[in-house]
């Protein structure tokens, strides 16, 4: 026989939570014995555990007092069901908790991971984080305006990670972020993106036309607007020659 402090121990409680249990008749208080103390049963100890376990898996003490009165059919039933609710609430914070990491980096909360990889990858090149930042904005604004093209978008960014070319441009487009738009080193570079476009089949009037510089990047950087500009220019006088 278990003495109050015992029975506590024993089912990993305290002796003031065995006597609120007393108290909303989940468990019965025995009665005192000879020398005044009452003494609890194995049985006892055992109902202790059901009811603690079932109460912290947030079971209501209600139900709880049902089920330790229940046939073993029906509390065996009942435990399944109170199981697979705890694997839908364990579902359901480790969505939220995913959805909070995405918080960190403001990526993966608007962008398919398909995105989020091709942003990593472009850390794992070297290239900075204003320029991903800025590509993340264009991804964001593609999806919304465009949501049909971005599955070809993700497959022509990913082929264009994968050419040695692309990358070298990418990277030189990176380091111009800061250059005086009146800097001779962007007349090459702009002669390099021209030949890429042609190159590559990129030369064709199409908003999205300019895999390596997205419009939104104009507004992070007055060389990268003079890029910009002066390859609209020459592809839309290579389409004048071709009509005319």
């Amino acid at each position: 026989m278990l003495t109050i402090g015992q029975l506590a121990a024993a089912a990993g409680v305290t002796v003031r939570t065995v006597r609120h249990y007393h108290h909303v008749g989940l468990l019965p208080e025995p009665e005192r014995d000879a020398s005044g103390y009452r003494r609890y049963s194995a049985q006892a100890a055992v109902d202790l555990i059901r009811i603690r376990t079932l109460a912290d898996a947030g079971v209501p003490l209600a139900r709880i007092d049902a089920l330790l009165h229940a046939e073993p059919t029906e509390f065996a039933a009942a435990i399944t069901d109170i199981d697979a609710e705890l694997q839908r609430r364990i579902d359901r914070i480790t969505e939220s908790r995913r959805r909070i990491a995405a918080l960190a980096s403001g990526e993966g909360i608007v962008l398919p991971p398909e995105v989020v990889a091709i942003l990593r990858r472009m850390r794992a090149l070297g290239i900075s984080e204003q320029r991903i930042r800025v590509e993340r904005d264009a991804w964001i604004l593609a999806r919304a305006l465009d949501p049909h093209s971005m599955a070809r978008r993700i497959r022509d960014k990913n082929a264009g990670f994968d050419d040695p070319e692309t990358i070298r441009l990418y990277l030189a487009c990176d380091q111009a972020v800061d250059w005086d738009p009146s800097d001779p080193r962007l007349d090459r570079l702009i002669d390099d993106l021209d030949a890429w476009e042609i190159a590559y089949g990129r030369d064709r009037g199409r908003p999205d036309g300019l895999e390596l510089v997205f419009s939104r990047i104009v507004e992070a950087s007055p060389a990268w607007q003079r890029v910009v500009e002066a390859l609209a220019h020459r592809a839309r006088q290579r389409r004048q020659r071709a009509g005319g």
